[in-house]
């Protein structure tokens, strides 16, 4: 998404007939403009990735005026996200609103338990009730997906608990429906790689601070600037462990582009600079989770 142009996109730019008659993409999405034109308003919170911008561009084709698009900029969500969410709001069309969120300030957070996602959620929610409070708007919505059911996801205890309302999982809209119906409606997020905070970044029971986070956000954009663009990067204290697609195993070992990448990491503080040969793959960290864990935090 990083130097994503602005264009003008005529709305509604797909609707169900845009995809194959019939097809489980097709279905779900009328099942997601029902669900939509049942609420009558909504404030969705925007974070300019795959999920929350279909979501956002159903909205205002629903709901028009009475959809609203909430980014929290935070030091977990890097600058050029922030940058891009304004940008995509205007492209989709939806109004569009930024708040400020310090995640590192909510009592727990910046210690990293197993819940971590469930403190920065409930404050996250609290401030995007307060937004539809203010504009007289009955629902909030996130951008949780069928697949997320599969993964550790302490941030849902969060959202049941806050009334918060997840229309592409209800309508059981995989990664890959959205994917497709993101292409259909020509949404510039339709091959965009799964984006998650900063501090998705370090394995639980490690504390995140601010620079800790602009470290791992430097060397990431190091590696983007190759043009890799799935890439963590793993803060384990002097160790940065970078993980990227098999598919582009060569091209970060490249000698230029290993001497580019050992510079970048060594600049933002880190040691030692070493690949993960098991590849990218989002919630690596969760493995370390005991299921006594996720047991008890919930999913």
């Amino acid at each position: 998404m990083q130097g994503m142009k602005t264009r003008k996109w005529n709305r509604p730019r797909a609707s169900v007939k845009d995809v194959k008659t019939g097809s489980g993409p097709a279905r779900k999405l009328a099942r997601l403009c029902r669900c939509m034109e049942r609420m009558g308003s909504a404030v969705v919170a925007f974070s300019g990735g795959l999920d929350s911008s279909l979501l956002a561009s159903v909205a205002v084709e629903v709901l028009g005026d009475r959809a609203l698009a909430v980014t929290a900029s935070s030091p977990t969500y890097p600058l050029r996200e922030q940058t891009a969410a304004r940008r995509l709001a205007k492209t989709i069309g939806i109004r569009h609103r930024m708040v400020e969120s310090d995640e590192l300030k909510i009592p727990g957070f910046s210690d990293n338990p197993p819940d971590r996602c469930y403190h920065c959620k409930r404050e996250l929610f609290r401030v995007l009730w307060e937004v539809a409070r203010a504009e007289g708007i009955g629902h909030v919505l996130d951008g949780t997906d069928a697949d997320d059911r599969s993964d550790y996801r302490p941030g849902r205890r969060a959202a049941g608990e806050a009334n918060v309302e997840s229309p592409l999982l209800a309508a059981g809209l995989t990664r890959a429906d959205i994917r497709i119906l993101s292409q259909a409606r020509g949404l510039p997020t339709a091959d965009k790689p799964s984006l998650a905070c900063l501090a998705s970044r370090f394995p639980y029971g490690h504390s995140i601070t601010a620079e800790k986070l602009t470290a791992v956000d430097r060397v990431e954009c190091a590696v983007r600037a190759l043009g890799i663009p799935h890439v963590r990067v793993r803060h384990h204290g002097s160790i940065a462990r970078i993980e990227v697609l098999p598919d582009c195993f060569e091209q970060l070992t490249d000698a230029v582009n290993r001497k580019r990448i050992v510079a970048a990491a060594r600049k933002a503080g880190f040691s030692f600079c070493a690949m993960d040969l098991e590849g990218y793959r989002t919630g690596s960290l969760n493995r370390e989770l005991s299921e006594a864990v996720r047991r008890s935090k919930g999913r």
